[in-house]
């Protein structure tokens, strides 16, 4: 049995648009190649016609696992989160106390994270370190540059 992970609603909608492209666009590119490789001729010695198979099997593989992700997510219901501590989707402001340089980022899914929008995977050693703590604690958290400590300046959703 898959596992439940949960998602935004932006995320699983990525999923979804990911999997309808595979599924409409790639799928007619592979069939297509096929048809073209099979006919040349004599399929036992056609190496396009093989490296198009392939091609179809891991793509068939990508859409089913695809099918099953999407089929065991669960959505976020931000409504019913407490927004006095970090949680996932928590957007946090923090300050490091040994520069003083203030961040902030929103906690996400692992599979969501992208640090260049300041999405922070949940699985991250700062994230971690932020869990279910609220504003005004300071964190002491362990990353490859050392131990450093921040404070926590701000949470909202």
């Amino acid at each position: 049995m898959a596992e439940s992970r949960y998602y935004t609603e932006e995320g699983l909608q990525k999923l979804k648009e990911e999997l309808d492209y595979l599924t409409r666009v790639e799928r007619r590119k592979i069939s297509e190649a096929i048809a073209e490789a099979r006919d040349k001729g004599d399929l036992s010695e056609n190496a396009e016609y093989d490296a198009a198979k392939e091609a179809q099997g891991m793509l068939e593989m990508k859409i089913a696992k695809l099918q099953d992700i999407i089929g065991n997510a669960r959505i976020i219901d931000e409504s019913k989160m407490d927004s006095s501590k970090v949680l996932i989707l928590s957007k946090v402001k923090i300050k490091n106390l040994k520069n003083g340089a203030i961040m902030e980022y929103t906690l996400v899914p692992e599979k969501e994270a992208d640090l260049k929008s300041n999405k922070l995977s949940v699985n991250s050693p700062i994230a971690k370190g932020l869990l279910g703590k609220s504003v005004g604690d300071v964190v002491e958290i362990a990353v490859p540059a050392g131990n450093i400590q921040f404070e926590i300046v701000e949470i909202s959703r």
